[in-house]
């Protein structure tokens, strides 16, 4: 063989061996790639997907950062992957595919609309992926829940509408202004007022869906206004103190004054209390729900048993016996502010106290 010939022989060998190497490493780069992404990105990180930031700002102000809080002290390696739907279910879809892909294995959801997510929940379920539901019992196969007892939530706020009526409570029309109908937290609430009002009042004479939207229960108290006159009611049930915001405009500018209630003691709601505009709301003590939320989520995470920690049991549409923790409300009127978001430290005086409010803080013994 000459040296030329040989030298040829030596370079195919050399080239063959070296694409066998490369493809070789490519398989096994690909294989090592396809394990990474079954196996999920960060082992130590939970999704946290809330509803919207619209009619309550409680989600933003104290649901994430009590949960993230409680995560980072029970957890010190974990991260929280934060995202808000911002009022739309098509977007929190969107943030939940986006959290199977990067590989998370717990996500703690509150559902936009609890009835869409019986397929999100199959399919992260085949994953491996545990879903705990959040305030709002999602559809499908979640591994845990917990939130408030909603139908209670309901009695308590058609009870506090009945005190704020006092003895003209049965002789009185009632206006009702429910929550978005495809929250299953909304049908809770709205169950549990009629149990408390009906035969207690002389009638509800209006009740439409506010959608949890401030614009669409203005909209509907206008219309309720229009159709019913000035004195065709004595009382408002509003699902939540976003819609009882608006609701309270509206009913200022046509000339009306008649007690109206809400939910979920926002700041504004304190202060329209305080002021004489709204009779009363309902204190749900957010950090509770939201540390029960990160204990159960980093249990799951751990591979615990968190029957521990959830020792309620619920059914939903689609599933029995979801292993749930259920926590207790509180009705919020002028003479319970101290006792309750002050003493829980939810907020201070000077918060609720404002140049605004300084003359009804006064009389009403804040300080």
């Amino acid at each position: 063989m000459n040296a030329a010939l040989r030298r040829a022989l030596v370079s195919a060998v050399g080239l063959a061996l070296t694409l066998s190497m490369t493809a070789a490493c490519g398989k096994a780069a690909g294989a090592k790639g396809d394990s990474s992404s079954a196996a999920g990105g960060d082992p130590n990180a939970i999704g946290l997907l809330l509803p919207e930031n619209a009619s309550s700002v409680r989600y933003e102000s104290f649901d994430r950062p009590f949960i993230e809080a409680k995560v980072k002290s029970l957890c010190a390696s974990c991260k929280v992957l934060y995202n808000n739907a911002q009022g739309s279910a098509a977007k929190q879809k969107q943030q939940f595919d986006t959290l199977l892909t990067q590989g998370v294995k717990v996500i703690i959801l509150d559902p936009y609309d609890a009835k869409s997510t019986q397929d999100w929940v199959q399919q992260a379920a085949a994953k491996g992926v545990k879903v705990l539901a959040y305030d709002r019992l999602a559809s499908g196969p979640v591994a845990a829940y917990t939130s408030f007892d909603n139908e209670k939530v309901g009695e308590l706020q058609g009870q506090a509408l009945l005190e704020a009526l006092g003895p003209r409570a049965a002789e009185a029309n009632i206006v009702m202004i429910d929550g978005d109908e495809a929250d299953p937290n909304a049908a809770q609430f709205k169950s549990g007022a009629h149990k408390a009002l009906d035969g207690k009042v002389k009638k509800v004479v209006y009740e439409q869906s506010g959608q949890w939207d401030p614009v669409v229960a203005g909209q509907k108290i206008s219309a309720a206004v229009t159709e019913l006159g000035k004195n065709g009611f004595q009382g408002v049930y509003s699902a939540n103190d976003g819609m009882a915001a608006a609701i309270v405009t509206q009913l200022k500018g046509a000339g009306i004054k008649v007690p109206v209630g809400g939910q979920d003691a926002g700041l504004d709601a304190i202060q329209r209390i305080v002021g004489g505009d709204q009779a009363y709301t309902i204190y749900k003590a957010y950090r509770p729900l939201a540390e029960t939320a990160a204990e159960l989520a980093v249990a799951l995470l751990q591979g615990k048993d968190v029957k521990a920690i959830a020792t309620d049991s619920v059914d939903s549409d689609t599933a029995r016996n979801i292993p749930s923790r259920l926590l207790d409300a509180k009705v919020v009127t002028k003479d319970d502010i101290a006792a309750t978001v002050l003493a829980d430290g939810l907020y201070k005086v000077s918060d609720i106290c404002t140049a605004d409010y300084a003359a009804a803080c006064a009389a009403a013994g804040l300080k």
